[in-house]
């Protein structure tokens, strides 16, 4: 019995002890999902994928990237909202799925100011107004001119209802007034497609994913939502140059965890962020594709924290102003 006892006592011992050893283990010790919470292809995504491969290095670990689409981002985020806070799942978001969102869904299952860890943000770049190549108009001030003369004629196509295109397409229209109507579709690659073929006449897009069409020639660019133009579009005017300073969009992306993700952890990630930012090879491939670093005082979790607070703050009134209520 004795015998019996001082065995059992001893498995348990060393029982605690793997587990002591396991929970010392340096993170990670096995591959990480990232979950693009948009189409595979669009501009979220192909900056995750520029991230992940510089990102798998510094830890040593496999970076895996799924796109999880639906609900404008929200069904991503959601699961990476219910999974566990271990530091092997997190989220790429925008100001979409984690502002825009807690207006647009009366049912949404996520607060994005409490059930995440804000890690990093990792991008930031304007919006593109593109309309079909064989639209009879070339500048904003036509198109603008061409809505009001004819309400409800043109048709515009965003990555979902919430998603940073439909944002930017509701305060189009509130600051114009004009009455255009929206497409949504599931995700921005197949909103592009039926933007090049015809079948819309127009999207915002980030000019990450927009630039290559419009410099191409697919697609017209009419307008950049921004004070200057994009160093990836020289040719397409600002926002304000166009006539129309208040159009201004900023479409940031960032990376987040479950909340109750450990601090160590959230450090360790948002490290290899920014030394991915450090590197001259990312910073000239996202220069490349339209998108802007971050300074260095908005690489913090407390700063990325605080971006959100400050965008729920400004879209969901708008949201609510236009009456714009997902499920």
């Amino acid at each position: 019995m004795r015998l019996t006892t001082h065995i059992v006592s001893a498995a348990a011992i060393l029982l605690s002890l793997a587990q002591a050893a396991a929970a010392q283990q340096p993170y990670p010790t096995r591959p990480i999902t990232v979950v693009v919470p948009f189409a595979a292809g669009g501009p979220t995504d192909v900056l995750a994928r520029i991230l992940s491969q510089h990102i798998s290095q510094t830890l040593g670990q496999q970076i895996i990237v799924e796109t999880v689409t639906g609900g404008g981002g929200s069904i991503g985020s959601t699961r990476v909202a219910k999974a566990a806070p271990d530091g092997y799942t997190m989220v790429l978001g925008n100001l979409g799925t984690h502002a825009a969102a807690v207006g647009l869904y009366k049912n949404l299952s996520y607060d994005p100011r409490v059930d995440f860890e804000p890690v990093m943000q990792v991008a930031a770049t304007p919006m593109a107004l593109s309309v079909r190549k064989n639209l009879p108009l070339d500048t904003l001030r036509d198109l603008i001119a061409y809505a009001t003369a004819n309400p409800g004629k043109l048709t515009f196509g965003s990555a979902g209802t919430g998603s940073a295109s439909h944002l930017t397409f509701l305060l189009f229209t509130h600051l114009t007034r004009t009455q255009i109507q929206h497409v949504p579709y599931r995700g921005s690659s197949q909103a592009t497609n039926d933007l090049l073929s015809g079948q819309i006449d127009m999207t915002f897009e980030q000019v990450v994913s927009a630039a290559p069409h419009i410099v191409s020639g697919g697609v017209k660019g009419i307008t950049v939502t921004a004070p200057r133009r994009a160093a990836a579009l020289p040719n397409v005017p600002s926002s304000t140059e166009a006539g129309l300073p208040e159009l201004q969009t900023s479409v940031w992306t960032a990376a987040f965890v479950p909340k109750g993700t450990p601090k160590p952890i959230v450090e360790r990630l948002n490290a290899a962020f920014d030394k991915a930012m450090h590197d001259e090879t990312v910073a000239k491939r996202f220069a490349e594709l339209g998108a802007d670093l971050p300074a260095q005082n908005e690489r913090t979790p407390q700063a990325l924290g605080n971006l959100v607070r400050s965008e729920v703050d400004k879209w969901v009134p708008l949201i609510k102003a236009a009456g714009v209520v997902g499920d």
